[in-house]
């Protein structure tokens, strides 16, 4: 059967709903990763997590975790792209690539370093809004900008 037109423009529209979700999520990352901005994104009970930065539990987790991450990076471009999303009715799954150029304190020293990361996501829709449901991030590689990460890339099993 057809999908309706309306209903391929609400999953149309969606799409173009969680894009706009991840790009303020990557623009409050880059304006010092503002708990009271980034919180409000993720529905009550949603996971952020990372083998590099952690397992956060619940959006106060969550807050908590990007509260403490701003004396660590203390200077990041997220570059999100490669998006690709699926909607279906009001959850969805998305995946993006990060590159990120970034300014991380390292032993009382700034130090400019190179992230690669891809991201699997999963989003829900709650009175109209879509939010992260939970966010599984994966560093391919992270290197000082002086240094090659020929040989530290890894990738996640297919």
């Amino acid at each position: 059967m057809t999908e309706s037109l309306e209903a391929r423009v609400d999953r149309l529209e969606s799409i173009e709903a969680i894009k706009k979700l991840k790009h303020v999520y990557m623009m409050h990352c880059d304006l010092g990763y503002p708990p009271d901005k980034l919180g409000p994104l993720f529905v009550d009970e949603g996971v952020w997590t990372s083998a590099a930065f952690g397992h956060h539990d619940g959006r106060k987790a969550i807050e908590d975790f990007f509260g403490g991450v701003s004396a660590q990076i203390v200077f990041a471009a997220h570059l999100a792209m490669n998006f690709v999303i699926d909607v279906d009715g009001d959850t969805a799954s998305g995946k993006w690539r990060i590159l990120m150029p970034c300014t991380m304190m390292e032993s009382g020293q700034k130090v400019s370093r190179w992230i690669l990361g891809d991201y699997i996501e999963e989003y829900v829709r709650r009175d109209g809004q879509w939010l992260f449901a939970k966010i599984d991030f994966m560093v391919n590689f992270d290197v000082p900008s002086t240094e090659s990460w020929a040989g530290l890339e890894s990738v996640r099993s297919a």
